[in-house]
């Protein structure tokens, strides 16, 4: 133990995992409620009702609030490429900065710009332009999930690139085909698998919200909105919820074909033979053992990747110590894998915690559906509340997705090329790592409360009608009816 507080690689990797952890919370939540928010703005651009135009400056309120502290945040991560990753930054800058520099140039500003717009031009605008900028402001954001996706990728899986001799000295590497290192192999399966679950995670906290008000029961106003908040989240929900399905499969296949070190530990597999799918267990890394349950399918993970029950995939044993000719296998992997296992009981767990979280967000669904069918059950509080705590299920499945995508294609940095012991700059100290670490964990926890403190009153107060703007009178029936 008291070695990783002197291992320089384990506490930047401990410090970058400390800020990404972090950011991934506001960024999958802008994202989602990015949605919401051009949707509320779709239904009053359609009924021009005070109520609608009321939700839309709601979700405007907790999308730019959240928005603003995920760009904060997503700072400290650029800033750590220099200062902890300096040799990382010298292998890849060349091709890692491309995506960077378009991020920020053609889907941050884009974002940012049109969020200006929707802050402070509702009565500036025509109605069409206004709505236009909201669906702008969500495009831009899926934009900008796109390009840092891009590069993350192609550390999972480099294409397009060739390595040369820096003019410094040492090797690097650089871009030869911009097409083929952006849509490399895992670009378009993660994309997919990513945004859906941010989608599901806005669902949920919208759902979430609606409950609330459903709990509340504060005014016919407030019970309304959360029918509205509920059924509206719940629709999205559904359709992300059974999307994951196949992007989930595009995944899994990817992993198989490309990284067979992470499938391995993902299923705790250390002999070579067809992939058997493991419901629970724990890793003996030191013995290289795993005890499981697992599903009574032979061969099951075959199934999943490719449709193929005998498809043979080799072993942890087999990948440990290096180089592997892996020409004699029939299941789709690489003919030659680089050496090098992860950390197989973070990945093991990681990636089961997900699986049962998604199972958990099925079961989320049945209740809400439940809520928005029954009348009875609305006004209950067992399942309102179950709702309300309904985002923590997303959210555990997007940071134990990711602690899989990262710490499974470890000792790499860059699958294949570049070690993560090598990535590191050689000018910090533990010590000075360990202070930032500190200081990180108690600046973003004073970030934290103080915007939960800003969005729980927002939802408390709940969508306000402007002076002067009353209720249409359908609306106002409804609104009684949610009693």
């Amino acid at each position: 133990m008291v070695e990783f507080f002197t291992d320089v690689a384990a506490l930047s990797r401990l410090q970058f995992a400390i800020t990404v952890i972090f950011h991934f919370l506001f960024v999958p939540l802008s994202i989602g409620l990015g949605l919401f928010t051009a949707l509320a703005e779709t239904r009053y651009y359609r009924t021009r009702k005070p109520e609608d135009k009321a939700a839309s400056r709601f979700w405007v309120k907790i999308f730019t609030t959240t928005f603003i502290i995920g760009v904060a945040t997503g700072i400290t991560m650029e800033f750590s490429f220099g200062s902890n990753w300096a040799n990382y930054s010298r292998f890849v800058g060349d091709i890692f900065g491309a995506p960077l520099a378009a991020e920020a140039l053609l889907a941050f500003f884009l974002e940012s710009l049109f969020l200006g717009v929707v802050l402070f031009g509702r009565k500036r605008l025509k109605p069409g332009l206004y709505l236009a900028s909201t669906w702008v402001v969500w495009f831009g954001s899926a934009l900008s999930a796109l390009w840092i996706l891009i590069a993350n990728s192609w550390m999972q899986t480099p294409a397009g690139y060739e390595v040369v001799e820096s003019a410094t000295g040492g090797a690097k590497a650089q871009l030869v085909d911009f097409w083929a290192a952006a849509l490399n192999p895992s670009t378009v399966p993660r994309y997919l698998h990513t945004v859906d679950s941010l989608v599901i995670l806005g669902a949920f906290s919208v759902m979430a919200i609606g409950a609330y008000y459903l709990l509340r029961r504060r005014s016919a106003q407030q019970v309304a909105f959360g029918k509205r908040f509920l059924t509206t989240g719940l629709i999205v929900g559904i359709v992300t919820v059974i999307l994951m399905l196949p992007f989930a499969h595009m995944q899994a296949a990817q992993v198989a074909t490309t990284q067979p070190a992470k499938l391995a530990a993902m299923e705790g597999q250390w002999n070579d033979g067809p992939g058997n799918m493991t419901l629970f267990g724990w890793v003996d890394e030191a013995n290289g053992t795993t005890t499981a349950v697992e599903f009574p399918s032979p061969g099951f993970v075959g199934i999943l990747a490719n449709g193929n029950a005998d498809a043979t995939y080799p072993g942890l044993i087999t990948m440990k110590d290096g180089p592997v000719d892996l020409s004699n296998y029939t299941g789709p992997v690489d003919s030659v894998y680089p050496g090098g296992i992860p950390s197989v009981n973070l990945t093991f767990q990681a990636y089961h915690l997900m699986v049962v979280m998604y199972c958990l967000l099925v079961l989320w669904i049945i209740f809400a559906i439940i809520l928005v069918r029954s009348e009875k059950h609305r006004k209950g509080k067992v399942l309102n509340y179950l709702m309300v705590f309904g985002p923590i299920v997303p959210f555990l499945a997007i940071q134990s997705g990711w602690i899989v995508a990262e710490v499974g294609r470890q000792p790499w940095v860059v699958y294949g090329l570049l070690r993560t012991d090598d990535a590191i700059s050689m000018s910090v100290s533990a010590p000075e790592i360990l202070i930032t670490i500190l200081l990180f964990i108690v600046f973003y926890a004073f970030l934290f409360v103080v915007w939960l403190r800003v969005i729980l009153k927002m939802i408390k107060a709940g969508p306000q009608l402007e002076e002067g703007e009353a209720a249409t009178a359908d609306s106002s029936d409804d609104l009684k009816g949610g009693e």
